[in-house]
């Protein structure tokens, strides 16, 4: 209990005040100093210079649209000559923030729906079908009617109610149908906003006129800012090969980065551009793939008995990705990290107080100057 007391009143009936003492030492004065050279060169270069610490910042808001261009010309068993553009390998016509371009196809001719075997299937030596009747069936293709039909002189396989014949998708056309979408371009349209600054701009610069946009292709040393790109060059740039990367399709991400400072005119905002692989594509763990979906065209013969083409498109879908932000002088932030600075100058005293008094060799000497105890005599 008395020992309570006693803290108590120690804590209560002491104060304490800070005493300057000046230590005339080369050693501690040269820490001294250097440690506060140190904070000055974190405020000034880091803070104020590198991370621009007295402007106000804002986050961009962003539209994109895009347009592909380019003519390809196929002669097949299938499909004979034919000529491609835009609206037959743009699928669909307009997405938000990206485009697919389709690269490869299998085609499914002339399908109706009836009765037909599934393909693939298992040894005629096999008695029964491993898929029952019913819609509840795990046949992704159709509904088994529970038979085994012949697949051909060798195999059986189940029957299924379905669109027939059925798509084989066993071997993907190498190299890819449309080989030549590797010239194809992208015209792609981005419009910025700074809300904060109320700042707007496009990647369609005023130094561009119409003559120069219908010619320019972007290259990264010569057009830096022409917003026309080869799908070629594109794939290229991300470290990949496009026919490759066209036979099984994928996805690839074209990045505009807008980093501007608006102390600056105005002309000293423009976009940067890089492209990167988003889809993995890794050899050892590659299951399904490259990207791909499904659909059809629908038809009536002259019978009037609805057929389809089923075409499984394999393509390049390009993602445009917008980020950056804007900053432009501001009081406020300017002198709080003015304070900030100054508050960490304090750091050079406490780190040369905590060596001086218990570290060096003399640390009795300075801690008998440092501390002094006053009694107050007249009580």
């Amino acid at each position: 209990m008395a020992g309570c007391c006693a803290v108590l009143a120690g804590f209560l009936f002491e104060y304490d005040t800070p005493r300057i003492v000046l230590i005339r030492s080369r050693k501690v004065g040269l820490m001294n100093r250097a440690v506060q050279l140190l904070i000055l060169a974190y405020v000034i270069g880091w803070v104020f210079v590198w991370e621009k610490g007295y402007q106000e910042t804002d986050s961009v808001v962003s539209s994109v649209t895009i347009k592909a261009k380019g003519v390809a010309v196929t002669n097949t068993s299938e499909l004979g000559f034919r000529i491609w553009d835009v609206a037959d390998y743009v699928i669909p016509a307009q997405e938000e923030n990206s485009i697919f371009i389709m690269t490869n196809m299998i085609l499914t001719m002339n399908q109706t729906q009836g009765v037909c075997p599934e393909v693939g299937g298992f040894s005629g030596k096999r008695l029964g079908c491993p898929h029952p009747r019913g819609p509840v069936s795990p046949v992704p293709v159709g509904v088994a009617t529970g038979r085994c039909v012949p697949f051909n002189r060798t195999t059986k396989t189940c029957e299924v109610a379905a669109w027939c014949p059925l798509e084989n998708d066993t071997y993907v056309p190498k190299p890819a149908f449309l080989k030549a979408a590797e010239n194809f371009t992208l015209l792609v349209k981005n419009n910025i906003w700074y809300p904060k600054f109320n700042f707007s701009k496009r990647n369609i610069l005023p130094t561009v006129n119409t003559s120069y946009l219908k010619s320019c292709i972007y290259n990264a040393k010569t057009d830096p800012f022409c917003p026309i790109f080869r799908l070629g060059k594109i794939v290229a740039s991300a470290g990949h090969s496009f026919q490759d990367m066209a036979v099984q399709g994928g996805i690839m991400g074209i990045q505009i980065k807008w980093d501007c400072n608006l102390d600056r005119t105005a002309a000293f905002c423009l976009p940067r551009y890089s492209f990167r692989r988003l889809d993995n594509r890794d050899t050892e763990h590659n299951v399904s793939p490259g990207y791909n979906f499904r659909f059809a065209k629908y038809y009536n013969d002259p019978a009037g008995i609805e057929h389809r083409t089923l075409i499984k498109a394999y393509g390049i879908r390009f993602d445009v990705m917008v980020f950056g932000k804007a900053g432009k002088f501001d009081i406020i932030p300017t002198m709080i990290n003015v304070g900030s600075g100054l508050a960490l100058l304090g750091v050079a005293t406490v780190l040369c107080d905590i060596i001086v008094l218990y570290c060096m060799k003399k640390r009795y000497y300075y801690r008998e100057k440092k501390y002094k105890y006053v009694d107050d005599y007249e009580q």
